[in-house]
């Protein structure tokens, strides 16, 4: 495993991380198992934004007697309330909820305290104003936060937390269907020279600034969102008409400027030996920039689930983001997958349950039309069982 120095906090983490999101769908055991792969592999790093009570008690168990070896990035804001995830501002919630992440993660500090996704400038704004950076700020200097960070997935705010002076670590969402936005039809001309990275020829601009004003600043940046959600993976689902494999996705995140970690999505030991395999595969297995140059299509994935969760709360208690993903399986087949129906079926609620208030697309970051993909849901799963 490399190591990269996050940005300018003298800390060292490895360049492959834990996303540990999709851990909430684990039972204690298998938790374990993914820590002691990660930790054999030598990934030093993981995310914690969810606020599901379980998995922070099952991550703090697994990581019992071994604390001092990872690198911790814990969420304010990210609140659990009625049963379901809550992004909130309101301190008494705020607060409450981080307290709950230290005590069940069997810590007293965290080692990476993000603001949690903050996509609107103008509420960047009130929280760099208020009570909310105010408590950040203590929880900094009493010692239970060492570094102060942001996650976002708007390069207009994330520049604004680059340049504001506080914050030292972003968590931002970089794979190559995000940040392409070609002017031309000629694929081949972004890609023309060797180190695609330095030139960084075809992003769009405003996160091509972003990207170098955290390499100027030493800002460091985590990344989330490097598979897509898993899209990049699929032919038919790809925006550009092409597979990419897990290697590649990692390359492409890896030579942006100022980024130190990819937090990959995990849930099973097999998801962390494929990420982990980024560390002995040979340029050949890490190029993008080919497979790219030959896409037959090419588009900015807005519209576009990538199952982070944002869109929760629902009112009805639907897993909106589970649904949209297990819809999205189902229609990679002719036929739905016996398996995805039934996993489907488990749900407690699904998209029949939907009504239709539309919260969840005006909380999406990626303007996906939520309750229509409801309704298609619905029609899908229901025809599979007549």
């Amino acid at each position: 495993m490399r190591y990269r120095e996050l940005g300018k906090t003298g800390i060292l983490v490895s360049e492959i991380g834990l996303g540990a999101e999709w851990l909430e769908r684990r039972n204690a055991q298998e938790i374990k198992a993914v820590i002691d792969i990660c930790e054999k592999k030598g990934i030093n790093i993981l995310d914690c934004w969810m606020a599901e009570p379980n998995v922070r008690t099952n991550l703090g168990a697994a990581l019992v007697g071994r604390r001092e070896k990872w690198i911790i990035q814990g969420h304010f804001g990210s609140t659990w309330q009625n049963g379901q995830y809550v992004r909130t501002r309101d301190m008494n919630k705020v607060k409450p909820a981080f307290e709950d992440l230290l005590i069940r993660m069997q810590t007293d500090y965290i080692d990476l305290g993000m603001i949690h996704f903050v996509d609107s400038e103008e509420e960047f704004d009130r929280i760099m104003e208020g009570e909310f950076i105010e408590y950040v700020q203590r929880m900094k200097y009493e010692g239970t936060v060492r570094h102060i960070g942001i996650s976002s997935h708007n390069p207009l705010v994330a520049k604004k937390a680059a340049l504001c002076g506080e914050i030292e670590v972003i968590l931002f969402s970089i794979n190559p269907a995000f940040d392409l936005l070609p002017a031309s039809d000629d694929m081949n001309r972004y890609f023309a020279e060797k180190y695609y990275h330095e030139s960084l020829g075809g992003i769009a601009p405003e996160r091509e600034e972003l990207y170098r004003i955290c390499e100027q600043r030493k800002i460091g940046i985590t990344v989330m969102k490097g598979y897509a959600g898993g899209r990049l993976f699929s032919e038919k689902m790809s925006p550009f008409g092409v597979a990419l494999t897990p290697v590649q996705c990692l390359h492409y995140a890896l030579t942006r400027p100022a980024v130190a970690s990819v937090m990959v999505g995990c849930d099973t030991p097999q998801h962390v030996e494929a990420a982990a395999a980024y560390e002995t595969a040979i340029e050949q297995e890490k190029d993008y920039a080919s497979v790219l140059a030959s896409a037959p299509q090419h588009a900015y994935p807005m519209g576009q689930c990538t199952y982070c969760g944002h869109c929760a709360p629902c009112p009805a208690g639907i897993d909106i983001a589970m649904v949209n993903k297990l819809y999205d399986l189902a229609v990679m087949q002719q036929e739905v997958p016996e398996g995805v129906a039934a996993h489907y079926k488990e749900l407690s609620k699904n998209a029949s349950d939907c009504i239709g208030c539309k919260d969840c697309e005006d909380r999406c970051p990626f303007h996906v039309t939520v309750a229509e993909r409801m309704e298609k849901t619905r029609r899908l799963f229901e025809k599979k069982q007549l």
